[in-house]
């Protein structure tokens, strides 16, 4: 009769612990998916209740109360690393887990194109989800910064090379403006360096002249004869005459250049001064850098638009009017 009791008692003992244990270990072994893809967000410095929150409200985790015995059990609470996660797919509480042990944190990429200012580069940024951009802005022009990247110069204008970056939630805009800075400085071979000091070019004057050839030119292949050009007329104390430079110089172009525009008193007005503008306009991209240290070779002091995204090069005033005259026509004949 004793021997009964004592089963029946052990076998309501099993039964009352697995009622207990059956909701737990359908939390853990059951996979859940949360009702629609989300990205979860989770802090640097942020306690793992905070995080487990976090999951439960995003329908990541059905518990966050037994996530967080889990993670007791587990003891990695402190191994969970903050960032931006995205969730699809039903996963077993191990599995959310182990993905913010292991980091598995949603990356992000913006492509900065080739002739971008630090004001688009900006843009960029912000439409690529980028949470740094207004210091990313400020970090641009701040001189102590510049200093510590042994930057001489007002801004970071011309100096972040045109690329496709990664980046994370939270990361900060200086590690991001420095891998844009060792970008450059990467493309900046001692051969490229070497070719623009033979032409009396320090490093921010070929950035600052290529990045006139970068907008200046209608491809890569004319990228030499454009720079060339411009070699020529600085040469001989010739004003450049390029209009992206007036352009940045103005704070009220609409997209004409008017005769008020040519006659304004800037640094960056190059019909009005003799010489490189003080800085770059743009960022140009390795084959802007490398056509300005290495131009052609020819004796070209004008060029035009041709009609068809390239340019016609001329020698002399006569040569350049009469290409003019010809662009124009074309002109004329595609308004009819």
């Amino acid at each position: 009769m004793l021997r009964k009791f004592i089963l029946l008692a052990l076998a309501a003992g099993l039964l009352a612990a697995a009622y207990v244990a059956y909701p737990y270990a359908a939390f853990y072994l059951h996979p859940v998916a949360p009702p629609l893809p989300v990205t979860v967000v989770i802090p640097s410095g942020s306690s793992f209740p905070q995080t487990a929150a976090l999951l439960e409200e995003a329908g990541v985790v059905s518990s966050a109360e037994k996530l967080r015995l889990l993670v007791r059990l587990r003891g990695d609470a402190k191994l969970v690393k903050a960032g931006e996660y995205a969730f699809a797919e039903a996963a077993t509480p191990d599995q959310i887990l182990e993905r913010l042990i292991a980091g598995d944190v949603v990356v992000h990429r913006v492509t900065i194109p080739e002739g971008y200012n630090l004001t688009e580069i900006g843009a960029a940024l912000v439409a690529a989800g980028f949470d740094g951009a207004d210091a990313f802005n400020r970090l641009a022009r701040d001189p102590d910064f510049l200093a510590s990247l042994q930057i001489e110069a007002p801004s970071l204008e011309g100096y972040l090379f045109p690329e496709t970056y990664s980046f994370i939630s939270g990361m900060s805009p200086e590690r991001l403006v420095r891998s844009m800075i060792q970008q450059l400085r990467s493309r900046l071979t001692p051969e490229i360096l070497e070719g623009a000091a033979e032409r009396g070019l320090d490093t921010h004057q070929l950035l600052t002249l290529a990045s006139i050839v970068q907008k200046e030119a209608g491809n890569r292949d004319e990228m030499p004869k454009v720079a060339a050009v411009f070699h020529n007329r600085l040469r001989i104390g010739m004003p450049l005459q390029a209009d992206p430079t007036v352009i940045y110089g103005v704070e009220d172009y609409t997209g004409t250049i008017t005769r008020r525009h040519l006659l304004a008193d800037t640094p960056y007005n190059t019909y009005r001064i003799r010489a490189l503008p003080p800085g770059p306009i743009a960022s140009p991209g390795e084959d802007a850098l490398r056509a300005t240290a290495f131009p052609a070779d020819v004796d070209y002091l004008y060029f035009v638009a041709a009609g068809d995204g390239t340019h016609i090069f001329s020698r002399t005033l006569q040569e350049h009017n009469r290409a003019v005259q010809r662009y124009r026509q074309l002109l004329r004949e595609q308004r009819r």
